[in-house]
């Protein structure tokens, strides 16, 4: 496929998180069939990919590989999105069942580049931790998505960059994850400051307010020719008071807000090409 043209927007729904729980937000998507009615209503508001965490059936979240497998088929079955699973977890996930993850054959899985405080607790990832994730999913053909959190991390993606090379498919994407308690402020100022530092070889970049930093930094995002996540992993409230119905809506708003910016979503296929999956067919 040619060259993504450059007006286009890639919009990632990142539906479900681990952190929320289904009996404090009962929209929340956490059955695979929840979850696949969800990807449908997002690729048809405009969304290209997705981005998954996936629950047990007390809605706990789980790294469980025949759920995983199982939720990439349906996905792949119903929908023409770019699916990317989490290899986060929840932060209380042992390392080892985080690098199993890739044996579900995504087409895309999250790296997050380094240790993180998140709230009270600790999202970790250690170095080395990182490096073997990298080099997994160089090995089999997973499009890695550079999670940073900080500006330390996005010196940590220099150094990895520099010692084991591109990842597979040629391309290197990258998410600003912004304003988690413990990670950079979820400001212009701080994305300005993340883009400026990020490697040459960055190919593409989108961005993710939590909470109340989420429309600032969409805004931003859109300001330096980013691209953007939404879901109720990262936001719960549409403003003050008013609670979030479906991801769908989300999906939406960052549509009609790139309109404004004279974007126009990507589809799964710009998607698959932008992201370097085109180059592993």
């Amino acid at each position: 496929m040619s060259a993504v043209p450059a007006d286009r927007l890639l919009i990632t729904v990142a539906p479900t998180g681990a952190e929320t729980t289904k009996a404090d937000c009962p929209q929340l998507p956490t059955t695979l069939e929840e979850l696949v009615a969800t990807a449908k209503e997002c690729e048809a508001a405009g969304a290209a990919m997705i981005h998954v965490h996936i629950r047990d059936d007390e809605h706990r979240p789980t790294l469980d590989l025949g759920r995983l497998t199982d939720t990439v088929t349906a996905l792949k079955e119903s929908t023409d999105l770019v699916v990317q699973l989490s290899t986060g977890g929840s932060v209380h996930d042992p390392l080892e069942s985080r690098l199993k993850v890739l044996d579900a054959e995504p087409d895309s899985c999250s790296l997050t580049m380094g240790t993180t405080n998140f709230g009270d607790d600790v999202f970790l990832n250690p170095w080395p931790f990182v490096c073997e994730l990298y080099q997994l999913s160089q090995d089999r053909g997973v499009v890695p998505e550079f999670e940073l959190f900080d500006l330390g991390q996005v010196h940590a993606l220099n150094r990895l960059l520099e010692r084991y090379g591109l990842p597979a498919g040629g391309k290197v994407h990258v998410d600003l994850v912004m304003g988690v308690p413990g990670g950079m402020n979820g400001t212009t100022d701080a994305l300005v400051a993340a883009v400026r530092d990020l490697p040459a070889a960055t190919t593409s970049w989108s961005a993710t307010g939590i909470g109340r930093s989420t429309l600032a930094v969409m805004l931003a995002s859109l300001s330096k020719g980013g691209h953007l996540r939404v879901g109720m992993e990262d936001v719960l409230t549409l403003s003050r008071g008013v609670p979030v119905e479906s991801n769908a809506q989300l999906v939406q708003r960052a549509v009609e807000v790139g309109q404004l910016a004279q974007r126009t979503p990507m589809t799964p296929d710009e998607a698959r090409s932008l992201l370097g999956l085109d180059n592993l067919r």
